[in-house]
């Protein structure tokens, strides 16, 4: 998997956790929801973090098309 991949994926669940985590506030049933609060925060937070340790710097297709190639 090349690390543009691995970045786009990250970048996914990362807004996939704060869907999963708003999903009780769009719905009404905070008190009931404390899992998706809970699921959601951990999701954005951890996949937060894999994305900005494993993927530094650029992408290799993002250098590529800067230099018009």
């Amino acid at each position: 998997m090349s690390r543009c991949t691995l970045r786009y994926l990250l970048t996914v669940l990362v807004y996939a956790g704060v869907a999963i985590f708003l999903v009780p506030y769009l719905t009404g049933h905070i008190s009931t929801g404390m899992l998706f609060l809970i699921g959601g925060a951990s999701l954005t937070v951890v996949c937060g973090i894999l994305r900005s340790c494993l993927v530094e710097g650029d992408c290799t297709d993002r250098t590529l098309s800067k230099r018009g190639l």
